[in-house]
């Protein structure tokens, strides 16, 4: 694949403006755009991709902070299609990596839940996706990455190079630099489409055991369930597992990319509530009506099924919202899953959306979130007892054993999250190393860490 060449660079100067995450509460800031990474990242404390972080990790922790979004330096630099090997700037997107190179029968080794992310957030969050129980994170699969660091210098570093800052890096939600370019390796996909099997549980603990089931069968799998519904339906759900379609079993036909629809408005804030809820967790129930189905599905529809819904964060209003992902190790067994769920619809915390999938073994970077267990998260809306129904829930996960995802973290408490994170000091010896002066920051830093403004 050709090199996109060279072109005349432009920067936006930094305007006063209110930057926000994907919960929607925002925050004064100082947005800086450029196309040239090097040029225009000499002065600013965080780099910022589509703003898909739900809570404050890509926020400036002070309003006369700039920030830089990479947004607009979107080229793929190289592209070796024998080894599968991609080496591209920080701002560009997962969506137009899809388009580009689906078509050649590659793929991103690892997915999130959205294709509105940029190649150097998902470095910066060490994403995982429904495969984690056989590829792990998104960093396992980088081979460099290119940084401007606090000291002013460009460094090359991966596994074998600077390792110290490429581990910590990977997973660091930009507190070890700018994150300049990234070279990771694509796979090889039979088809563009998946072949993909949904199964309908009466139960969390009939979901954790199906679950574990098709871990071995299955590259791919993913769960939605009901964490509204009361005692022995408690967690009932679908789980969905997938693999890519071989040549024979696909159509010729490339799968067609389906119209977006648009949530143009804010709902009100009383939209979503126990009541609909309930009402939306039993449609969707009861919508797979056989117990066991298979077919095709396109990669949008297995991937992404919320971004056919473009600006969905406004269905639960101004207020905004958060979400509470955790891991709960495999070790702390399927009751734990029960008591956290438990303690879920105690705090009132109800949601049409909860998401619980498998993860592997714990990678390699300090702040990587996934480890051997179950992932569950669980979109919730703002309210005036928000921080104390986080504290709860971070309580349980602690007592069990359990970490946090940060970047979907917008209330937890320091001390909470002190006391989840026992590689906290090797991430912040590597950062001491790198960053001395602590000029990398976020309001995330200063709420989890004790950053200085």
């Amino acid at each position: 694949m050709s090199v996109a060449p060279p072109s005349t660079l432009a920067v936006t100067t930094a305007r006063p403006t209110e930057l926000s995450g994907w919960g929607c509460i925002g925050r004064p800031g100082r947005e800086l755009l450029s196309e040239d990474l090097e040029a225009a990242s000499q002065d600013v404390v965080l780099t910022r991709g589509l703003g898909r972080s739900y809570g404050d990790s890509s926020l400036p922790a002070a309003p006369e902070h700039k920030v830089l979004a990479t947004r607009l330096a979107n080229r793929i630099l190289s592209l070796d299609e024998n080894s599968q090997v991609i080496r591209c700037e920080a701002g560009v997107s997962l969506a137009e990596l899809n388009r580009l190179l689906m078509p050649r029968g590659l793929f991103v080794p690892v997915t999130p839940g959205t294709k509105f992310v940029t190649v150097g957030g998902m470095v910066a969050s060490d994403v995982h996706g429904k495969n984690h129980h056989r590829a792990g994170c998104f960093g396992a699969h980088v081979r460099s990455l290119r940084m401007r660091v606090a000291d002013g210098s460009i460094v090359d570093c991966g596994p074998k190079q600077q390792p110290d800052l490429f581990w910590a890096a990977v997973g660091g939600m930009g507190l070890l630099g700018h994150i300049l370019e990234v070279e990771f390796r694509m796979d090889s996909i039979p088809s563009p489409w998946i072949w993909a099997e949904n199964q309908r549980v009466d139960s969390i603990e009939e979901y954790l055991a199906a679950l574990t089931e098709a871990a071995p069968k299955w590259p791919m799998t993913v769960g939605w369930i009901d964490c509204v519904n009361q005692g022995k339906g408690m967690g009932r759900g679908i789980l969905t597992s997938g693999r890519w379609a071989q040549t024979e079993e696909a159509p010729v036909r490339p799968p067609s990319i389906p119209k977006s629809k648009t949530v143009p408005l804010n709902f009100p804030n009383w939209a979503i509530n126990n009541l609909t809820v309930q009402a939306f967790n039993s449609l969707y129930y009861w919508k797979t009506w056989r117990r066991k189905s298979s077919g095709l599905m396109t990669p949008e529809a297995f991937f992404y099924p919320l971004d056919a819904l473009l600006h969905w964060n406004r269905v639960y209003g101004s207020r905004g919202f958060t979400q509470h992902q955790c891991v709960l190790p495999r070790s702390a067994g399927p009751e734990a899953v029960r008591e956290f769920l438990k303690i879920l619809t105690r705090e009132g915390c109800a949601s049409p959306i909860c998401v619980i999938k498998d993860c592997g073994p714990q990678g390699q970077g300090l702040l990587s979130f996934p480890m051997e267990g179950t992932s569950i998260a669980v979109d919730i809306g703002v309210t005036p007892n928000i921080e104390k129904s986080i504290a709860r829930l971070n309580e349980f996960v602690i007592s069990a054993g359990g970490r946090i995802y940060l970047t979907k973290d917008q209330f937890t408490r320091r001390e909470h999250f002190v006391a989840m994170e026992p590689r906290l000091p090797a991430f912040l010896s590597a950062r001491q190393t790198w960053d001395p002066q602590q000029k990398f920051k976020s309001a995330q830093s200063v709420r989890l860490m004790g950053d200085r403004v």
